[in-house]
């Protein structure tokens, strides 16, 4: 089973004993060790006989006859016990990662030859070393395998392709009246985390709707502390106004406890009890309180409602399903929690076409509980080997047990049924995704009169404001689409630099990027680029016209690079889209019809360029913004400032006001308030 590795090195988790047993310096000349010499002494090592298979015919001397008699080495100082085996190449480059109950008879297996499958045979041609760390027990030994694969991404194991973190709900538990609020990112604030949900708007909407049910408020400590009286939110029944003394501190702590069961799966119990104080309510004839209880009973129902499928029988629980199909695997995530679907997610790993869907699933899940925690029940389409060792895994790292399942009937059959025809149709466009992308870049190859298909495409463009903030990035495309954890942002930092200059600017980013590429990585660094795709482009273009395209020909040069195309792209008349200028080297320009395919994708990867960057300069001008608060904006004085943020409470709202908002502050005029609207809106270059 294959999994995740952690930043740490392989010798850290779950505190193995690390051991490695390496080949020494191979002799070219020597012949490969017989099977039955594996225990023979270290003295007979120089008499090496003919490398025999399981037939007892003669192995072809070459790569694999290496291959093998580095796996034998590691045999002889192979423990017995549990562990993890990593086999590397010549170059010391990890290419598998495996784990074992015995490492020693696992690795024994490899070495008869005429047993394994042509991917398995390649591996061991390539092996020159095996590396060993033991491990207590088997479990340890299934954490850290998956580990070490998403740390070392090995090119012949199952590689779980994740570049998108997943968000939560997080209930602050810093703060003595709590917060709950979506987060994303490491989870380093102390607080109770829930999750995970497949996006960003199905958390928005369940915690509008947790707001309407429990009264926790949602603003910030700073926001929550500078209140003289409630705010909206209280008017319209979604805080009980903690921040003011409206709710006492043992009636708010009341409400976190009840949203915080009801997140934590326990909403069937929760619900009982709100229809119990509301029919006690109503027998006081409390009418009021009793409508309250009525409204959040029916927040609850709205929650649990408002997806497409929720089960009536499992209220916490992950749904895998696989699909296979012309090479690809495809595995559909669903996540139900509290009753109810909190979204779904495609993932399409990378495996070579002989793995079965069994074997990809066994490893998938490995890698994915690496850095998430695991429900209390998890459904698969297929049966995996080691079903019962994964739930030990994952109960021990969650502390609860965990079931790991094939349903076979009733509503969990359903809930697969329904995961797998979702993976048949991610995966089907997909296909159909990946067969577009390739008839575009063979079209870019007949149109542009480049020299093969690129495999990688790297677009550059730079944004600022009268040359402030400024930011470079660079988005990369591939016959797979856009591959987003390949995107670079580069901050400008040439102190000299004129203002506005964009040809300095994006010689710059290109001279970092590419001197990046030139400087080889440090010993034991971590690889950045997946083994897969290639880390050296094979066009680059930039946004602009000939101009550009010099100062960029000027940098390639001076690196010596030869073997890379450039292409820049004019926007037209008016900046109209379909009537650009395509400028290339040593040629003349040319113009495309609009409605051609290959300008329409040329034009798509502009456009995701350009989006990253405006976004990356974006949040470079916020935190500006946010750290010199009012005082940038000219006109604006302390009086005034004063007067906006008593208005508004935040500099976040002030952002967010219209011009019309702004001029009803007292002390604004209407010219104020359209500087300070322009000021957060600008839009840059």
């Amino acid at each position: 089973m294959n999994q995740d590795p952690p930043a740490k090195q392989p010798d850290s988790p779950a505190s193995p004993r690390g051991s490695t047993a390496d080949l020494p310096p191979q002799d070219p000349n020597s012949q490969d060790v017989d099977p039955a010499s594996v225990n023979a002494d270290e003295d007979d090592e120089a008499r090496l006989p003919e490398m025999l298979d399981d037939a007892g015919e003669a192995v072809p001397e070459g790569p694999l006859a290496v291959g093998r008699a580095a796996i034998e080495y590691a045999v002889r100082h192979a423990p017995t016990s549990p562990g993890v085996y990593r086999m590397l190449n010549a170059a010391n480059d990890v290419l598998y990662v495996g784990k074992a109950k015995s490492v020693r008879k696992r690795l024994a297996s490899y070495a008869r030859i005429a047993a394994q499958p042509a991917r398995i045979a390649r591996m061991i041609a390539a092996t020159a070393t095996v590396e060993i760390v033991s491990t207590t027990t088997e479990t340890e030994a299934l954490l850290l395998e998956a580990n070490l694969i998403k740390q070392l991404r090995p090119r012949f194991n199952v590689q779980l392709r994740d570049d998108k973190s997943f968000p939560y709900i997080l209930i602050t538990g810093d703060h003595w009246a709590p917060q709950i609020l979506k987060h994303r990112g490491a989870q380093s604030r102390p607080g109770r985390y829930f999750g995970p949900f497949a996006s960003a708007g199905a958390v928005g909407r369940t915690i509008t709707a947790l707001q309407r049910a429990f009264l926790v408020r949602s603003c910030t400590d700073s926001f929550f502390e500078s209140r003289t009286r409630p705010c909206l939110l209280y008017q319209i029944r979604r805080c009980s106004g903690p921040c003011t003394g409206e709710i006492d501190f043992p009636g708010y702590t009341e409400l976190v406890r009840e949203a915080t069961e009801f997140l934590s799966g326990r909403s069937r119990l929760v619900k009982q009890q709100l229809a119990g104080e509301m029919e006690k309510a109503s027998a006081e004839l409390e009418f009021e309180s009793a409508a309250l209880y009525r409204d959040r009973l029916a927040a609850l129902s709205a929650i649990q409602s408002q997806q497409g499928i929720n089960p009536r029988s499992v209220e916490e629980a992950d749904v895998f399903a696989i699909h296979q199909e012309g090479g690809y695997s495809c595995v559909e995530v669903f996540f139900f929690r509290t009753g109810q679907n909190w979204g779904n997610r495609a993932y399409f790993p990378r495996a070579e076409k002989s793995f079965t869907p069994e074997e990809v699933l066994a490893s998938f899940l490995a890698q994915f509980y690496d850095d998430k925690p695991p429900p209390k029940l998890i459904l698969l389409s297929h049966q995996i080997e080691e079903c019962e060792l994964l739930a030990s895994a994952l109960s021990i790292k969650a502390g609860f047990k965990v079931e790991v399942n094939v349903p076979q009937r009733g509503e969990k059959k359903e809930m697969i049924a329904h995961a797998l025809t979702n993976a048949r149709e991610a995966l089907g466009r997909k296909l159909a995704d990946t067969a577009t992308q390739t008839r575009l870049l063979q079209g870019m190859v007949t149109t542009l009169s480049l020299p093969h298909v690129p495999k990688r495409i790297e677009v550059y463009d730079n944004s600022h404001i009268q040359g402030t903030n400024a930011v470079g990035a660079m988005v990369v495309a591939g016959p797979d689409g856009f591959i987003k954890n390949q995107y670079r942002k580069f901050n400008i930092k040439s102190e000299g630099l004129t203002p506005g200059d964009d040809y300095a600017m994006m010689r710059e980013v290109l001279q970092r990027r590419f001197k990046r590429l030139l400087t080889p990585p440090a010993e034991g660094a971590k690889p950045k680029d997946d083994d897969s795709f290639p880390q050296w482009p094979d066009l680059v273009i930039i946004d602009g016209g000939r101009g550009q395209l010099n100062a960029v020909r000027e940098i390639f040069d001076g690196v010596g690079l030869t073997q890379v195309s450039l292409l820049a792209v004019a926007k037209g008349p008016d900046r109209d889209a379909g009537r650009e200028t395509l400028f290339m080297p040593d040629r003349e320009p040319l113009k495309l019809e609009p409605r051609d395919p290959v300008l329409y994708f040329i034009q798509r990867l502009r456009d995701e360029a350009h989006r990253f960057v405006i976004g990356s300069h974006r949040k470079l001008r916020k935190k500006d913004i946010r750290e010199a608060g009012l005082q940038e904006i000219p006109g604006i004085g302390p009086s005034r400032k004063r007067a906006l943020l008593h208005h508004f409470g935040t500099l976040k709202e002030i952002e967010r006001a219209s011009i019309a908002d702004l001029g009803k502050v007292p002390g604004v005029s209407a010219e104020s308030a359209r500087k300070i609207f322009e000021f957060f809106h600008a839009q840059p270059g």
